[in-house]
């Protein structure tokens, strides 16, 4: 199983947002943008500071991605 970050970059998108930006009003390190890049693991906190942020739903911004690759 595995997680995947595209509904984070599709919201960025609807609301005309580039990544860098996220990253800049955050702080975020450019390590944890590249780590969402590839869809591999961040801390929770990371997590609710970009819900918070945003204020979306941590669905908003994460998908589980069963085994097979597709979406459950």
């Amino acid at each position: 199983m595995s997680f995947s970050y595209k509904p984070l970059w599709k919201l960025l998108i609807d609301r005309d947002m580039m990544k860098v930006q996220l990253r800049d009003a955050l702080g975020l390190s450019p390590s944890t943008l590249a780590k969402l890049s590839k869809n591999e693991y961040v801390a929770m906190e990371v997590l609710d500071r970009i819900c918070t942020y945003l204020g979306c739903r941590i669905e908003d911004v994460v998908e589980h991605v069963p085994e097979g690759g597709e979406k459950e």
